[in-house]
């Protein structure tokens, strides 16, 4: 089974790159660790915690979304409703909601929804964002909580994944068959691999 480390990036998109680097970067205080960019383009990221970060594409004819409120259901085509980002403690949590509000942005009252605390609010471009603190002493990771009253089939099989639903490879891909290209801003790293 492969062994996923976490999020690496969403990516997302912005009209304005610079009011998106002085809320993700200086309101929200995640570091920019990458920027991208050539004449028409560019490709920013934005690091949450190590290993993680949310990353923006500027596109100059891009408008801000309409503000959904997350969670709520909608009708048609829709692939996103919010990003979650986790907080380290409970203080971290009522910093930032204060942070939020003095900037002059909406920002939710913390609610509990029974293993984290949260916090909504929206960036600049429209997106949605939820702030999350793990309560303490309740860890769905290591003892997961599956209480839909009205659960699919599927679901029903458990929290763990379920052996033989998807057919396996034949072999893996060996290694003088696997071929890497380059992609938009890998010129930017010549040198930096050992």
């Amino acid at each position: 089974m492969v062994r996923f480390v976490g999020v690496n990036h969403v990516a997302v998109v912005t009209g304005d790159m610079d009011r998106t680097i002085r809320f993700w970067r200086d309101l929200l205080g995640m570091r920019l660790v990458v920027a991208i960019g050539e004449p028409g383009y560019r490709h920013y990221f934005f690091e949450i915690s190590p290993g993680c970060m949310v990353a923006f594409f500027e596109w100059p004819q891009v408008e801000p979304v309409p503000e959904k409120d997350h969670g709520v259901p909608v009708k048609g085509k829709i692939a996103f409703d919010h990003l979650a980002v986790g907080v380290a403690s409970e203080d971290d949590l009522w910093a930032l909601k204060q942070r939020i509000e003095a900037a002059g942005f909406w920002v939710s009252e913390v609610i509990d929804h029974g293993f984290i605390h949260s916090v909504y609010a929206f960036d600049p471009n429209g997106i949605p964002i939820e702030f999350s603190w793990s309560v303490t002493g309740i860890d769905v990771h290591a003892q997961p909580v599956l209480n839909d009253r009205l659960p699919s089939k599927v679901a029903r099989e458990g929290a763990e994944p379920q052996p033989g639903v998807w057919p396996s490879p034949s072999e893996d891909a060996p290694r003088e068959e696997r071929k890497i290209y380059p992609g938009q801003g890998a010129h930017n790293f010549e040198g930096w691999r050992t």
